[in-house]
Order: C-alpha cells, then sequence, then structure tokens
C-alpha cells in the first residue's frame, strides 16, 4: 500500500466529518497510520506498546457508518486515532509509564479521559514513550529508549510526554494524550512544533493517571491546531466522581466556541521579562516577532516583572520530588508492581532489589524527596516551598485582574542534542523555568509553533486565568491564522 502522507496529516475535525459521511473509510485510515509506525517508528521510537485491537475498532465505526445511513454525528472524535501517553491507564493495554517496574503491567480499566474519547469513537493506536513516571524533560529517562525528534533525529523530543508529540509531528498520530507536571506536553510540543494544552487543574479527571506528583500533575492534550485541541477538550473535559479534584465545568463546546472571539482590541497581554531574559536570542527572535502577531490581533502588550520567579523553580523542584517519594513508596515488590520469587531472600534484600529497577532518574528523586520529608527536613524544604508556591499562584492571580493573558516564550531554549543535558541535571531542570509557573498556580496554559529556525521548531506559550482555555483556544486560532507553522515532518 502506498501511504499518502497528505490523508494522515489531515486535521481530527476533517477526518471526523470524512469518517461520518463515508468518504474516508476508519478502518483504511487506521491501517495506513499503522504501516507508516511500523515503516518510521523504528528511528522516532514514539511508541512503546501498540494496540493491536486498533482495526477492529475501526471495522465497527465503518459498519456503525454504514448503519446510520450518514446520519451518525453524535461522536465527535469518530475514528480519529488517538495516542496515549503510557502512564495513562488503558484497559487491556499494555501500561508502563516507561519503567522497567510496570513492564508487564495491564490494567484493568480505563482512565477517565480515555473512557469519554472512546465514548466519543476514537480509536487508541497506541501507548507512546516518555520520561520514566514523567520524570524528565526531555524523553531520554525512558527504560525502553530514548524518543528521537522528528525534525532533527540527533536531538530530543522533549519530555515527558515526548512520545505522544513526536507522533503527532510524524504524522503517527491524529489527536494525542499526555500528562503536564512542570510542563510535560508543553515542553516536546514546543520542541516538535505541535500544539498542546495543560488544563486548569481540576477540568480534566486524574482518575487513571499514574501519580508522580499529585497537587501539580494533570492530563494535558495535544494536537497539530487549535481546532483539533478545541475538539479533544470537548470531549474529555468535566467532572468526575471518582476524582475528588475534579471540578463541575461540563457541557461547555470549545469547539464549536472557537470562533466567538475573534476581536481581541482592548486586551492587554503580558510578558513576564524575568523569563523572556533568560532565554536565548533565537527563542528571544521568534517570540518578539509572535508578539507583533498579537498586537495585530489587538492586544496591547505590557512587559511586567514577577518577583515570585525567582523561588519558583526551586520550589517547584522540592514539591514534585517529595510528592513523587510518596507515590512511588507502593512500588516495593508487595502492595505493587515488578515483583520475584521471595524465597530464601531477606526482607530487606528483595526490597532493595525490587526498588533497584527504578532507573537513576527515578532514583535520584526518590532519594532526594525522602530526605526533603524527613524529620528535621520537611519544616525546612518542604514547607517553605509550598509558601514560596503561594507566592507565585497569587502574584499571578493578581496579573490577572489587569491583563487577559500571559505571554512567554514556551521553552527558554530550542531542542537540544541527546545526551547533551543528560550528566548536568541542574542544566535539564534549568529548561523548565518557562512551563513550570502555569503548575504551581494551577491555571491552563497552551503552547503553540510560532517558528522555526534552523530546522527546529521553536513555541509560544500563554496563559490564562483559571477556567479561561476557551480565551487560549480562540487565541491559538487566530494566530496560527495569521502564522501557521509547519506541524509535520515529511
Amino acid at each position: 500500500m502506498v501511504i499518502n502522507m497528505s490523508i494522515l496529516n489531515i486535521n481530527a475535525y476533517e477526518l471526523v466529518e470524512d469518517i461520518s459521511n463515508g468518504s474516508i473509510s476508519a478502518e483504511d485510515f487506521t491501517a495506513r497510520m499503522l504501516e507508516r509506525i511500523s515503516k518510521y517508528d523504528e528511528r522516532i521510537n514514539a511508541y512503546i506498546t501498540l494496540n493491536n485491537n486498533a482495526l477492529d475498532r475501526a471495522r465497527e465505526i465503518d459498519k456503525e457508518v454504514k448503519s446510520s445511513n450518514g446520519k451518525i454525528r453524535s461522536k465527535i472524535l469518530l475514528g480519529v486515532p488517538i495516542a496515549i501517553k503510557d502512564n495513562i491507564s488503558t484497559k487491556g493495554i499494555r501500561t508502563t509509564c516507561a519503567s522497567k517496574v510496570l513492564e508487564d503491567y495491564i490494567p484493568v480499566y480505563d482512565a477517565t479521559v480515555v473512557s469519554r474519547i472512546k465514548a466519543h469513537g476514537a480509536i487508541i493506536i497506541g501507548k507512546t514513550n516518555m520520561d520514566e513516571f514523567g520524570m524528565g524533560s526531555s524523553t531520554e529517562f525512558s527504560a525502553f529508549g530514548v524518543t528521537r525528534n522528528p525534525w532533527d533525529t540527533t536531538r530530543v523530543a522533549g519530555g515527558s510526554s515526548g512520545g505522544s508529540a513526536a507522533a503527532l509531528a510524524a504524522s503517527e498520530a491524529v489527536l494525542a494524550l499526555g500528562s503536564d507536571t512542570g510542563g510535560s506536553v508543553r515542553c516536546p510540543a514546543s520542541f516538535c512544533s505541535v500544539l498542546a494544552l495543560k488544563p486548569t487543574y481540576g477540568l480534566l479527571s486524574r482518575y487513571g493517571l499514574i501519580s508522580y506528583a499529585n497537587s501539580l500533575e494533570c492530563v494535558g492534550l495535544m494536537a497539530r491546531s487549535a481546532r483539533d485541541l478545541a475538539l479533544l477538550l470537548t470531549a474529555t473535559a468535566g467532572y468526575d466522581r471518582y476524582d475528588d479534584t475534579s471540578i463541575s465545568n461540563d457541557n461547555i463546546d470549545y469547539y464549536s466556541n472557537i470562533d466567538n472571539v475573534n476581536n481581541f482590541n482592548g486586551m492587554k497581554a503580558a510578558v513576564i521579562k524575568d523569563i523572556v531574559d533568560n532565554c536565548n536570542d533565537e527563542v528571544k527572535k521568534a517570540f518578539y516577532d509572535s508578539l507583533d502577531i498579537l498586537k495585530d490581533l489587538g492586544f496591547m502588550i505590557e512587559e511586567i516583572h514577577l518577583e515570585s520567579v525567582k523561588y519558583a523553580l526551586p520550589a517547584y523542584y522540592v514539591i514534585a520530588m517529595a510528592e513523587a517519594s510518596s507515590n512511588l513508596a507502593r512500588y516495593d515488590g508487595i502492595r505493587y508492581g515488578y515483583t520475584m520469587q521471595p524465597d530464601g531472600i531477606a526482607w530487606n534484600t528483595f526490597y532493595s532489589m525490587v526498588r533497584s529497577m527504578f532507573g537513576d532518574e527515578v532514583k535520584k528523586r526518590i532519594m532526594l524527596g525522602t530526605y526533603i520529608l524527613s524529620s528535621g527536613y520537611y519544616g525546612k524544604y518542604y514547607m517553605k516551598a509550598q509558601i514560596a508556591r503561594a507566592l507565585v499562584r497569587d502574584e499571578l492571580l493578581r496579573v490577572f485582574k489587569d491583563y487577559s493573558i500571559i505571554a512567554i516564550p514556551t521553552m527558554p531554549i530550542p531542542p537540544f542534542k541527546i545526551g547533551e543535558r543528560i550528566d548536568d541535571p541542574l542544566k535539564l531542570y534549568t529548561v523548565d523555568i518557562c512551563t513550570i509557573l502555569a503548575n504551581l498556580a494551577g491555571i491552563p496554559a497552551l503552547s503553540i509553533p510560532c517558528a522555526i529556525h534552523n530546522g527546529l521548531p521553536i513555541g509560544l506559550q500563554l496563559m490564562a486565568k483559571h477556567l479561561d482555555e476557551q480565551l487560549l483556544l480562540c487565541v491559538a486560532h487566530a494566530f496560527e491564522s495569521i502564522r501557521y507553522v509547519k506541524r509535520c515532518v515529511d
């Protein structure tokens, strides 16, 4: 079969229309995508596990379309192949968190977001690679190998949802789910030239998302257009009784409302100068060019200073590592995760052998988190980090009293070489400086491609007040109508 790349690059909302009216077969489209994955993914390594039932589900959808006489319109993701990050539970499909500890784990239930996309007719194409348990910004820390950037395979795809972003950029998925603890969908979106939304904390259910840092993380959405992102948010948002942190904000049609705001005259956008000054020259140029487009859309741009920015990165990592230490304590070979025959092995030796299955980065964060939470240091580090977090949140909320959005680069640098930062944790952790603010404050943030410089993607990040995802999507849609940056690699 000859694979028509232009077909695989189709937007999700267009694919749904074509499958609904019978002009494209879900089975044929899914088969073409699986063939492309088989042909190209060996050099990208976006997927850990493919769904063996994807074609069967596609055939079922084609039967539904034929029996409906063209009247099947209620399923807004009908026949759309979606990649799922491998820390989101999928019933009957292996879910590893890119770790040897969960190498053979097959969930018996779907995460709520997975149940919802299935109900809307989506096809799970496979589970994507990631940094082990979401701990990383480059998808280099995976037990299943590095995910390479489709734009330049010598460079990282970003992390920790690097597999999801790479799959979209390589036309190996139409939509993707990831998770975002400190930028884990926005970082790879910027590095791979796709869009990503980190929603308001609680807007999407976390039920079935394997925990890393509960108070910071959420399910994130990834797509190749703002319309597609709005479609995916419409399908997944809403209250879930299985998640005590979820909020009631149901029945909002983000997709149909994406054109409702097309006049931004009089709105103000804040630029955090403290962040922009720490970005490299290529990123700064792309960012300021993007501000010109926001001005053309009607925004008034003003630079601001945030005193709390200097506390954000250390506060984030203290909180994230402390919560990781607590969450990963369950993987002891007795309660959960990898195990072995215990006969003849002392308890402490057995426990140590099981825990040694974690990768080096995860071990490092568990040890630091345990230290942070230990007697005598809890108040010195963890409680101070929570105070700093409150300062960041309160200062950002004050900004939104005067400004509609905040605009900063998504990442301070373009995609870096594989292995370039892996031996210097501080050098690697500092690339999160632009993205962690939204997680600390629980506000929505969206990354949109804004430039390709020397063949490498650069992203623009927009943030808004709680539950103002609609505004972010409208701005992103208007932005890409003026500057549409290439999203797929040939």
